[in-house]
C-alpha cells in the first residue's frame, strides 16, 4: 500500500503557513531570516514530494532541492552580514524602527 501525496503535501502547507505568520508578524530581522528559511525548507519538501510522485524514477526533484540549499545557505549568510552591520550601526534589529539603510 502506498501513501498517498497529501500526507506529505500538509505537513509542508502547514510549515509553510508557520513560515509566513512568523514572516509577517516578527519585528526581529532575525526571527524573520528563520521564518524565511522554514518557508524555503516547505518549497524545497514540494520539489521532492511531487518529483517522487509525478516522475518515480527520476531525479530533477532532488537537484532542485539540493540547489535550493545551496542558494538558501548563501542568502542567510549574506543576510546575517547586513544584519549585523545593521546592528553595529543603530544597536537593535527592529525592522519597524529602521528608516534608511544608509547609516
Amino acid at each position: 500500500m502506498e501513501i498517498s501525496a497529501i500526507y506529505f503535501l500538509v505537513p509542508s502547507l502547514i510549515m509553510f503557513c508557520c513560515g509566513l505568520y512568523g514572516f509577517i508578524t516578527r519585528r526581529n530581522m532575525i526571527a524573520m531570516l528563520i521564518s524565511l528559511e522554514l518557508m524555503l525548507n516547505s518549497v524545497d519538501m514540494n520539489f521532492v514530494i511531487f518529483n517522487r510522485f509525478l516522475f518515480p524514477g527520476q531525479m530533477e526533484g532532488m537537484m532542485f532541492t539540493l540547489f535550493a540549499i545551496a542558494i538558501a545557505a548563501a542568502e542567510t549568510a549574506l543576510a546575517i552580514a547586513i544584519i549585523i552591520n545593521v546592528f553595529r550601526s543603530v544597536n537593535h534589529v527592529d525592522v519597524r524602527e529602521l528608516n534608511e539603510m544608509k547609516f
